[in-house]
């Protein structure tokens, strides 16, 4: 049943996204930040966490669960650093996710060939 719930909510936020995408004008690096920041700012607020603990993954692995990951290492830093938690929680509960992107864009980049369009 969790892969139920983990499909059904993921799912619905790429179809959100694919909404935005075929029928505004939007581009897709907008809508990407948009997400972002949404994730951030239920997260702030609490909206966020029910819902991921209802689906787990499916609301963590999309981007909005980025920044709602943000969000949370933000409250912690806060707690224990103060005001300076606020620049460095995000950046610290998410480093491992940001440093995974940077390797695997390389080894990507090392193995692709890459042409003009």
């Amino acid at each position: 049943m969790d892969y139920v719930k983990a499909f059904l909510v993921g799912g619905l936020i790429c179809v959100i996204g694919q909404i935005l995408i075929d029928k505004t004008k939007l581009t897709p690096a907008r809508i990407l930040t948009g997400f972002v920041v949404a994730g951030v700012i239920l997260g702030a607020v609490g909206l966020y966490q029910p819902l991921a603990e209802f689906a787990n993954e499916g609301a963590c692995v999309p981007i909005s669960g980025f920044g709602y990951m943000m969000s949370e290492g933000m409250k912690d830093a806060l707690k224990t650093d103060g005001a300076l938690g606020i620049l460095t929680g995000g950046l610290k509960c998410s480093a491992a996710g940001i440093t995974a992107a940077i390797f695997f864009s390389l080894i990507a980049a090392l193995i692709a060939k890459s042409h003009e369009k």
